[in-house]
């Protein structure tokens, strides 16, 4: 069967909004928000919420007798507020797997409980190389070194409190979000770029009138970032699990930002061998372009639901995304790709 053509306009108007909502794991409402007010102006889409506050998103199929799920992550890395310094500056609690060194200089905003929004950078605290010399580039990037400066006039903890600031608030890193020549440069395109790519899939489905071969579940999970995103809230009768997340580019991977990718092990093992080869099959008929490849320092949510004990088959796909965990990006090819997979996935 022909695919159903996708609107590259409308896949990343969504993974626009996407990008620019705010939504480090555990504040992560909002982005979860706009992702079901999305899904639900689709014909034919039902949707729930767990206890957890992850996305289930129902589409009925042709057949019911072997459901099957797709999975991506809202969630995105960012910090909190471990303690108000004296000095008037914010010490930082990562939430995520990164590196400091690849948040030195960003923009941040700072969600403090009683609603108000304060803007900052997220700095060394011996930024001068005037004033410290050596010191500013030989520091270690640590918890310990860096810091959050506000853009608000205050020189002490007690001002900051005065703010509504407070330990444990939420800190979310500015995206900086460009299109240019077919390129995406965003931060947090993981997993927000398999988030779009799963909510197009469905509109051009439905757009051209189909319903997936097997009644389909889209689990949108919201802490998939620090391990636990779909150990739990998908339907017990599911057979398989898709996780669309993003495909890591660098030294020694075969994933480039022009293809999707099928990830068939990362260090959580291999995933199912079948299932994986079943989606090469899908590909190589639907001329899809795609690598396969293996990722050293990676999990998904399907680590996540296999660890907890579930019992489908699970592969992974997605877009390749370039400095994970840093200043990423990825090109439309490679979103178009993925969503097609996805597509062509739905209607065998």
């Amino acid at each position: 069967m022909t695919l159903p053509p996708i609107d590259e306009s409308l896949l990343l108007l969504f993974l626009v909004d996407l990008l620019k909502t705010p939504s480090p794991t555990g504040f992560s409402e909002e982005a979860t928000v706009l992702t079901e007010r999305v899904f639900r102006a689709i014909p034919g889409v039902k949707t729930t919420r767990t206890r957890k506050g992850a996305l289930l998103v129902t589409l009925e199929g042709e057949q019911s007798n072997a459901p099957r799920a797709l999975a991506a992550h809202v969630d995105t890395l960012g910090l909190m507020v471990k303690s108000i310094k004296p000095n008037g500056r914010l010490a930082l609690a990562r939430i995520g797997g990164y590196a400091w060194n690849t948040v030195e200089g960003e923009g941040c905003t700072v969600f403090a409980r009683a609603g108000k929004h304060v803007r900052g950078s997220i700095l060394l605290n011996a930024a001068s190389s005037h004033v410290h010399g050596e010191k500013t580039a030989k520091t270690e990037r640590s918890d310990e070194t860096m810091e959050v400066r506000l853009d608000e006039k205050i020189t002490n903890a007690a001002e900051i409190r005065a703010l509504g600031i407070e330990v444990g608030d939420f800190i979310a890193i500015d995206p900086r979000v460009e299109l240019t020549n077919g390129f995406v440069r965003s931060r947090h395109l993981d997993d927000k770029a398999g988030v779009a790519c799963l909510v197009e899939a469905v509109r051009a489905l439905r757009e051209a009138g189909l319903k997936p071969k097997q009644t389909t579940y889209f689990y949108i999970s919201n802490y998939e970032e620090v391990g636990h995103g779909a150990s739990n809230g998908l339907p017990a009768d599911i057979t398989e699990l898709v996780v669309v997340d993003m495909a890591a580019i660098g030294d020694g991977q075969n994933s480039d930002e022009f293809h999707a990718t099928l990830c068939v092990k990362d260090s959580s093992g291999p995933y199912h061998h079948g299932l994986s080869n079943y989606l090469r099959k899908l590909a190589d008929e639907n001329e899809i372009p795609y690598k396969v490849d293996i990722y050293p320092y990676y999990g998904s949510d399907g680590s996540a639901f296999w660890r907890a004990g579930g019992d489908a088959a699970v592969a992974l796909i997605g877009p390749g995304v370039d400095a994970s965990h840093n200043y990423e990006r990825t090109h439309v090819d490679s979103l178009t790709a993925t969503t097609n997979w996805v597509l062509a996935y739905l209607i065998s």
